[in-house]
């Protein structure tokens, strides 16, 4: 990610509209977690792609979001990116602890931090958090009762991100789609629960 360069929600689903289209991608089963459902909502309500099935996994997908830090990091972002790399580092590892129920392998933590650390990866860090605007979400929001295609939400029951109460929300917006609570799983249910989601997407899809 370079100085300046915009990985805000408004750029990612024409980034996914264009890879759909380059791989000719048709009715695609599409599973989205986090800042993906968004991306995921938005290139079906906004580009107009088709999708055989959707899966939302802890989606941002209803406003407000964005943890208490998060909104900290928008008002000081100039301080963030200049604290010692020893710190920042501290700071994610807490930070990515966070979104999990169960305690984070060492080597699943080293994964999702990678990107983050280094000169380039602490200032990108940051960078992606302060572009973070609900404006992308709300756009979209109001057209949850138009989507086209079969759409379950998984959701952990112990996410500390976005309140579980959120899936209850998106399920009532979204025709048809059926909610599965995750237990023991927080916001990163793929590390919590990977056999939850692998049951959920099997039964899903045969049954699409």
């Amino acid at each position: 990610m370079k100085a300046g360069q915009d990985v805000s929600l408004g750029v990612q689903n024409q980034l996914l509209s264009e890879l759909i289209t380059h791989w000719r991608l048709e009715h695609p089963d599409v599973v989205a977690h986090d800042f993906g459902g968004a991306t995921a909502l938005r290139t079906h309500l906004l580009n107009g792609h088709d999708y055989r099935s959707l899966t939302l996994i802890d989606p941002v997908a209803l406003s407000p979001w964005g943890s208490p830090f998060v909104q900290h990091v928008r008002r000081n972002e100039r301080a963030f990116v200049d604290v010692p790399g020893y710190i920042h580092e501290a700071i994610v590892a807490a930070y990515l602890r966070g979104a999990a129920h169960r305690e984070l392998g060492q080597a699943a933590l080293a994964a999702y931090s990678a990107p983050w650390l280094g000169t380039p990866g602490q200032a990108a860090f940051y960078r992606q958090i302060t572009q973070m605007d609900e404006k992308y979400t709300q756009e979209v929001q109001p057209r949850y009762g138009m989507i086209r295609c079969p759409t379950q939400i998984l959701w952990g029951q112990q996410d500390r991100w976005i309140p579980p109460l959120k899936g209850r929300e998106l399920q009532r917006l979204i025709p048809g789609a059926a909610l599965h609570p995750i237990a023991d799983a927080g916001h990163l249910v793929q590390e919590d629960a990977p056999e939850a989601v692998v049951a959920s997407l099997c039964n899903f899809l045969i049954r699409t």
